[in-house]
């Protein structure tokens, strides 16, 4: 095999598309978020393929649609269908009620239900079904997150050695969390079935070496830094942690825009100049938006000389509104919210401006800029790419950045940023009086050294150090092709 025969080949639960509509008459556009903006230039300029779910159950016939996107993206994408039994079971089920809260630390969520766990192996079996399919024994395969952390040993078991790397976008659970799940050691062990197991940080990394060593004792880790060499039966795993990050020069270069400007001006008028507090978060108990608004709640009672000075702007994106759980949540939201204006609020002050929403990445870089202090309190978080995206976007270096120590991105902003446990409401009050009263100098540095950071190790180095760790090569050693689209049909 040489290089020139490579592909790289990207395997996800969903396409990078949106979907509208059935069949033949579905309309697709581009999907949004720092993956796609990543991957889908390598794979349009070197002929890549992608793999993954159209997100509708039984969407079939799209084909067409599919194929004339493909021919414009440069890339070529393929389809793994989903009944309606398999969304149940699978996404809604395994991936969401069980592997998402143990993985973020809220054991008492999980639904350890046994079908789950069978629906969860037969789906990975239709992605591995695909990858065999739809890519070529040189290819490079990267498969993304917790969906799809079966599809090596899927493949593995029919005898297929073709390298797969896989990374793991949220957190890694401890021990004592980890073993919680009645199938932990066939997750362990199709984890590692994988060439390459990448994760967001040192310290999912160390829980992961940890929960391999328990579950499969007679596996040794070797060698010292990012990425480190697991011998298993007879075979080697790399184990590396690359925190992912966003275009950090998309980002900078819409919030220095004249009309992102002028948005983020007409913000602080409509707010009579108060300092912003910004909140923006997909709806999910993960991210600590109860506690937020109790944190403000705690700050105007301790110091009430900041009432109707301060207002915390809220954006909550909506997200899976058809769970009881979810609408459950939005309640409680609403409610607070409603209680703390009640309680502080006065004829023209409202501390708590709370939008239920979908922003566009322009409206979104407008309220980052307007904002002079970013509330990033998830409960636990695999990165937070909120917290980068605020500093991108800080384009006069004045705001302050408030971020949970529960976040991925700690581990890289610590030196700027406030670190606050969300659940100490009152240490988060404290932190937003502290953030008010810094003196310009030092939110300017503070924020000048985070801005650095996350231009150096921006969204393209993550692509780029991954795919070195994994086999040796650079970005763009991955050969280019003369006609756009290049991929097998």
């Amino acid at each position: 095999m040489t290089y020139q025969d490579m592909r790289l080949v990207v395997v996800s639960n969903r396409l990078p598309v949106a979907v509208q509509g059935k069949g033949q008459q579905a309309r697709i556009t581009a999907g949004k978020g720092g993956l796609v903006t990543a991957l889908a230039p390598v794979l349009r300029d070197r002929g890549g393929v992608w793999i993954g779910w159209s997100g509708a159950a039984g969407q079939t016939g799209l084909e067409g649609p599919l194929r004339t996107f493909s021919e414009e993206a440069g890339y070529a994408m393929h389809t793994v269908d989903l009944t309606e039994e398999d969304i149940q079971g699978f996404y809604l089920g395994f991936s969401n009620e069980v592997i998402w809260p143990l993985f973020h630390d809220f054991q008492s969520r999980c639904n350890f239900v046994p079908d789950y766990w069978r629906s969860y192996l037969a789906v990975n079996r239709k992605f591995a079904a695909a990858i065999a399919r739809h890519s070529r024994p040189d290819d490079y395969v990267w498969v993304h997150d917790y969906h799809l952390m079966h599809v090596a040993s899927m493949l593995r078991e029919q005898g297929d050695q073709r390298r797969l790397g896989f990374f793991l976008h949220i957190p890694f659970p401890p021990p004592d969390l980890f073993f919680k799940l009645p199938w932990r050691s066939e997750v362990i062990r199709a984890l590692a079935q994988f060439d390459m197991v990448g994760f967001q940080t040192l310290r999912d990394r160390r829980n992961f070496l940890q929960c391999l060593s328990i579950l499969c004792p007679q596996s040794r880790a070797q060698g010292r830094g990012p990425v480190m060499t697991v011998a298993l039966d007879e075979r080697k795993v790399l184990a590396g942690y690359f925190p992912i990050s966003i275009d950090y020069k998309d980002f900078s270069g819409r919030a220095r825009t004249g009309e992102t400007a002028e948005a983020a001006a007409q913000l602080r008028s409509t707010l009579r100049h108060r300092t912003i507090v910004l909140g923006a978060d997909r709806l999910d108990y993960s991210k600590g938006i109860p506690q937020r608004f109790e944190a403000m709640r705690a700050l105007l009672g301790r110091y009430p000389e900041l009432r109707n000075r301060v207002s915390l702007l809220q954006i909550v994106v909506p997200s899976r509104e058809d769970l009881p759980e979810y609408r459950a949540m939005k309640e409680e939201i609403d409610r607070l919210a409603g209680d703390i204006n009640s309680q502080f609020g006065e004829p023209g002050y409202m501390p708590i401006q709370y939008l239920y929403r979908n922003l566009d990445r322009d409206e979104l870089v407008a309220y980052y800029r307007a904002a002079g202090i970013g509330l990033v309190t998830p409960l636990r978080d695999g990165m937070n790419l909120v917290a980068k995206e605020y500093c991108a976007c800080n384009a006069d270096e004045q705001g302050v950045l408030i971020l949970s120590e529960f976040a991925g991105a700690a581990a890289q902003l610590q030196g700027g940023a406030f670190l606050v446990n969300p659940y100490d409401v009152e240490g988060v009050a404290d932190a937003i009086h502290q953030a008010m009263a810094m003196p310009s100098e030092e939110r300017r540095q503070r924020m000048r050294r985070m801005r650095a950071g996350v231009r150096k190790y921006d969204i393209f180095w993550w692509v780029d150090s991954f795919l070195q760790a994994a086999f040796g090569r650079h970005l763009e050693e991955f050969p280019q092709v003369e006609m756009a689209y290049h991929a097998e049909r």
